[in-house]
């Protein structure tokens, strides 16, 4: 039993948040057991990349779907240098997670430097200033003082390498903890998501490709909340209740997809159809959904490809009553799963 215990408690809506995830896992796993293309490394890449942009995006990085890949792919981007070099960090981080114990102190101030590098003084260290979490000039959060930090991470670590709760639980905990504690300058969003993954890849190791940031990046405004809720209460219950739901709405979705090929029993959808069904991640705008294809004649996709996913039922726009606004994006339809 480690010594530090993080203050959380276990609801029944977690419990069914577990069990409701496990369940899609078990959906998830037999499709994987049973396609050689439902985890191809095409689809691998593809969720990685939404991963990468979404959780960049949420420290308010600027590049879209688009460019991420066309970074990844050494085009050239016409972006800040500092955010093109974020997105390699982020993907050679990610790339190297097999390789890292959650637990392990010295392979999480590893990624912090690989995921860093170029970007900060101190990549790879502890902070040795204070450091507060702002929202629009509004303090939100002061993180312990510097000299706490190398005790209160041992003491998390400690806890994790122990730990006793569901890996999902333990996962939801540890993001928690960690964004309190703020051990680093900067970068502390996108490490705590980057450990999250990692703690959960060590459990299912296909949870290592579940793009849940697009989700937290959909809910910004809530996710916030459930982060501040959790500091006035001093315990870190709702903030997991949060997470355990936004990683079930993940699941669902890449769930969902590949049992989308046939379009009830009157017709079966294209090669495009498809592609677009088993890569659509939370809500991406047309020119996002265009890129999957590497389309660049929007009439025609969405004549083609776009409206009858639509008419099937199988997508639904954001925004139902106005189709032509210029912030319509489209998303998989939950209730058809």
């Amino acid at each position: 039993m480690p010594a530090y215990q993080p203050p959380f408690q276990i609801t029944s809506d977690i419990l069914t948040l577990v069990a409701d995830i496990s369940e899609q896992l078990g959906r998830w796993s037999a499709l994987l057991g049973n396609s050689d293309e439902t985890f191809s490394p095409q689809l691998r890449r593809g969720n990685r990349i939404r991963t990468i942009q979404a959780s960049l995006a949420i420290e308010h990085n600027s590049l879209t779907i688009e460019q991420v890949t066309a970074v990844l792919d050494g085009k050239r981007v016409l972006g800040l240098p500092r955010e093109i070099q974020e997105v390699h960090n982020a993907f050679a981080a990610y790339e190297k997670m097999p390789f890292w114990q959650p637990y392990n102190s010295s392979h999480l101030l590893v990624a912090h430097s690989s995921l860093m590098h170029g970007l900060v003084d101190d990549a790879g260290k502890w902070r040795k200033s204070g450091v507060g979490v702002y929202s629009d000039k509004q303090l939100m959060h002061m993180a312990p003082p510097p000299s706490q930090v190398d005790r209160l991470m041992t003491d998390l670590l400690d806890w994790l390498k122990q730990m006793t709760v569901h890996p999902l639980v333990a996962s939801c905990v540890f993001y928690y903890e960690f964004e309190f504690i703020h051990p680093f300058s900067d970068g502390n969003g996108r490490m705590g998501r980057l450990w999250q993954t990692l703690i959960l890849s060590k459990w299912k190791p296909e949870l290592a490709f579940l793009p849940v940031e697009t989700v937290i990046r959909n809910q910004q405004i809530e996710y916030y909340a459930a982060l501040s809720e959790a500091d006035k209460a001093s315990d870190a219950t709702g903030f997991i209740e949060f997470m355990l739901k936004a990683l079930l709405s993940a699941m669902q979705e890449v769930v969902m997809a590949p049992s989308r090929h046939q379009v009830g029993t009157k017709s079966v959808l294209n090669s495009d159809q498809r592609h677009v069904l088993d890569n659509i991640m939370g809500e991406m705008s047309l020119k996002e959904l265009m890129t999957l294809l590497k389309r660049t004649d929007r009439t025609k996709f969405k004549d083609q490809i776009l409206n009858p996913l639509i008419k099937a039922g199988l997508v639904e726009p954001t925004i139902p009553d106005k189709p032509t606004s210029s912030k319509q994006k489209y998303r998989l339809k939950m209730e058809n799963s």
